[in-house]
């Protein structure tokens, strides 16, 4: 680590803490050159596959698509807001564990669905209806049959 103040590489870590949270690591460190001391943090750096589109395209992962998803659905819903955070965490803690470089939109929107049904059933079905691009009312009966 190169000192801020002197650009030496020359540092050495003086004390290591765990923050309350324990998800990164506070070091005090000392410059070998100058004597000064700095702080650093160090925490894990976690990559989000890209999702592929059904045309093909990739993009970023995205928390805010995410969210958005889920605010459309459950607009005007009872659902508080602490309930779509905590599902969009599940589903970012799922696509982290399958360890893969890319996700199809498809896998990404069943999750959405899964924890939707859980959450509220209209918004379940609103969600539905655009996902799968529901052509007539028989589409509206058949996600309606499968939640009974």
């Amino acid at each position: 680590m190169k000192c801020p103040f002197c650009g030496t590489d020359d540092t050495q870590v003086v004390d290591s803490r765990v923050n309350d949270e324990g998800n990164s690591i506070r070091r005090r460190r000392r410059c070998a050159e100058c004597d000064k001391r700095f702080t650093t943090y160090e925490s894990v750096e976690l990559t989000l596959p890209q999702v592929v589109k059904q045309n093909g395209k990739r993009e970023d992962f995205s928390r805010d698509k995410l969210h958005q998803s889920f605010s459309r659905a459950l607009h005007k819903r009872p659902v508080p807001v602490e309930y779509i955070e905590q599902a969009i965490e599940r589903i970012i803690q799922k696509v982290l564990a399958y360890g893969e470089k890319e996700i199809t939109a498809r896998e990404l929107g069943e999750n959405v669905m899964h924890e939707l049904k859980k959450m509220d059933k209209v918004a379940y079905i609103r969600f539905a209806s655009v996902y799968r691009s529901f052509s007539d009312v028989e589409d509206f009966h058949d996600v309606i049959r499968d939640l009974d």
